[in-house]
């Protein structure tokens, strides 16, 4: 498909209130009523990263729902860390489906948007009928809380950690020049490099020569820059700032996610690919694609490949 085609055809947003907040979300597929997808980007992103997905799923007869959650876009930014908890991220999207008038629906999520459908699947379970992943498989809870965890075997400069130990430091450097940061960061063929010391995506945002190639036109790099100097980076931090609380939030969850599920990696992705996935997720079915992080942006016709072609495997039945 023609790229100015696709930049074009995404879109306009609507601004709806859900779960106490307001959302801009993104709707395609009016007509395909009855058929729900929900779309949720991770970080640092936007709704506009299913720009090459949203056509095709539409096509393909679904009613396409893609919010900019909370943080991030023109979406609310409440002030407290809490507020940006696994119950609230996912309160979100139940809210949204009420607001649509939906029971259920398929829930794709990349990076941290992953994240927030898995455990969406584990607490509104009859909300959700099929899960597509990107990029981050299911995190086993395990006996330590997952920031600690981070600390012991990573240490306090790994970013997860750092953006709880030093809050707003690394804000300040990302919030200093948006456009740069993103361009650094949304990288493609990218060499596999052992870390280096010190807090990797502050050294990413400072970088005056990145490795790899720009994955985004000057055009999108301008829809992500905008974004963020209007918002800012530290409501998606906060996302980060609630890890150990989400691990305690999910305590009493059923860990098992018995929908079926895909799994899509990225073989040049630094996200660490699951070894047990389906002994959590028992309906699971895994994909690589020859991509990096970006998997749906770097290798979109091929992402959109794998999703259609597994979502027509794995018909709902109407209830």
């Amino acid at each position: 498909m023609n790229k100015s085609i696709q930049e074009n055809s995404f879109p306009e947003p609507a601004i709806v209130a859900v779960n106490g907040v307001e959302l801009e979300v993104f709707e395609a597929g009016k007509q395909n009523a009855g058929n729900p997808i929900v779309l949720c980007h991770g970080w640092p992103d936007l709704a506009y990263t299913w720009r090459y997905q949203v056509p095709a799923l539409v096509a393909a007869g679904y009613h396409v729902i893609a919010p900019n959650q909370r943080g991030f876009g023109n979406s609310a930014r409440p002030t407290e860390v809490i507020e940006y908890d696994i119950e609230h991220l996912t309160g979100d999207l139940a809210a949204l489906l009420d607001y649509f008038g939906y029971d259920d629906a398929t829930f794709i999520g990349h990076d941290w948007g992953a994240f927030v459908v898995w455990s969406f699947a584990l607490l509104h379970p009859h909300r959700v009928n099929r899960v597509i992943a990107l990029s981050l498989p299911y995190l086993a809870r395990g006996e330590m809380p997952w920031l600690d965890f981070m600390e012991a075997v990573l240490g306090s400069e790994y970013y997860f950690v750092h953006f709880n130990k030093q809050p707003g430091v690394a804000d300040a450097v990302f919030d200093a020049d948006p456009a740069r940061f993103i361009n650094n960061l949304y990288r493609k063929n990218e060499p596999l490099l052992p870390p280096k010391p010190g807090m990797a995506m502050i050294e990413i945002a400072r970088s005056e020569s990145p490795l790899g190639e720009p994955l985004l036109s000057e055009s999108e790099l301008a829809v992500y820059a905008s974004a963020f100097e209007k918002s800012g980076f530290t409501g998606g931090i906060n996302w980060y700032r609630n890890l150990n609380r989400n691990w305690h939030l999910l305590a009493e969850a059923d860990p098992i996610i018995h929908k079926p599920a895909l799994m899509i990696y990225g073989e040049r992705d630094a996200v660490a690919r699951s070894e047990n996935l389906s002994d959590f997720v028992p309906n699971v079915e895994e994909i690589s694609l020859d991509s990096g992080h970006w998997v749906q942006q770097e290798r979109h016709a091929e992402t959109n490949e794998a999703i259609l072609g597994w979502l027509a495997r794995h018909g709902v039945s109407a209830d």
